[in-house]
């Protein structure tokens, strides 16, 4: 069963979880699970995707129960009126602690034409940990919140690694070895990357909504290990998972 967020004639939010494709493409098989198809069974009537998320990311997801009021939703995806936040564990300590990665990203093939994109970051935590790796004895992470103000085929994980602190997890943009680490020492076997806030106008009321998603088991039981309860209450977030 799909954890709904939220639900009402117009709307119904889900926290989608990790390494669960949202509806079929060309990147899944035939065999795979799909989000919206299991939604289908657990919501009556048409419903439609109002945005994506990748795959491997978790968090909240947005579907309109009409196609009308997925247009409307989408008109604020692409007026950049949707405010979104993610928290994600990266491979050493970004510095500054906070700022801006503007960086040009192409679409889901990587000889297309460039557009704009930029995502805002801030520093929440950081971690050493004495595992041997390479050359280095100790291993640094750092949990980042991350805000992008475009919406690029994944944004947050191609900027990260531009900027040399690649998501742990992300098998096509990060590092094989630490994620090879957080599988063998920390049982994570997942991209670390959580959609967990979407803020937005409802299409129909005009209220302002602001979904929150809950972290897996994965997640928090890392938070808790690298002692980031802390750190995610100081922003108003629960470690606890549902």
């Amino acid at each position: 069963m799909l954890e709904i967020l939220y639900q009402d004639d117009d709307i119904v939010a889900v926290n989608k979880p990790a390494n669960l494709a949202v509806h079929r493409s060309k990147f899944v098989g035939p065999d795979d699970a799909f989000l919206i198809d299991l939604l289908r069974e657990q919501v009556d009537g048409r419903l439609h995707l109002a945005h994506r998320l990748d795959r491997a990311t978790s968090g909240v997801l947005l579907v309109a129960r009409s196609s009308e009021v997925a247009s409307l939703l989408g008109e604020q995806f692409m007026g950049r009126t949707v405010s979104k936040r993610y928290l994600a564990v990266v491979r050493g300590w970004p510095d500054p602690e906070e700022g801006t990665i503007d960086y040009a990203l192409p679409g889901s093939r990587d000889t297309g034409p460039r557009r704009e994109a930029s995502t805002d970051y801030r520093r929440l935590a950081t971690v050493e940990v004495d595992i041997p790796l390479g050359r280095y004895d100790k291993q640094r992470y750092a949990l980042m919140l991350a805000e992008p103000r475009t919406g690029r085929f994944r944004q947050i994980r191609k900027h990260f690694a531009h900027i040399h602190h690649p998501i742990v997890g992300d098998s096509q943009h990060g590092r094989g070895d630490h994620n090879r680490l957080f599988k063998q020492h920390f049982s994570s076997h997942r991209l670390l990357l959580h959609a967990e806030r979407l803020t937005f106008t409802h299409p129909r009321t005009g209220a302002d909504l602001a979904i929150s998603a809950s972290i897996d088991d994965t997640m928090q039981r890392v938070f808790s290990r690298f002692g980031w309860t802390d750190a995610l209450g100081a922003v108003g977030i629960s470690a606890a998972s549902s």
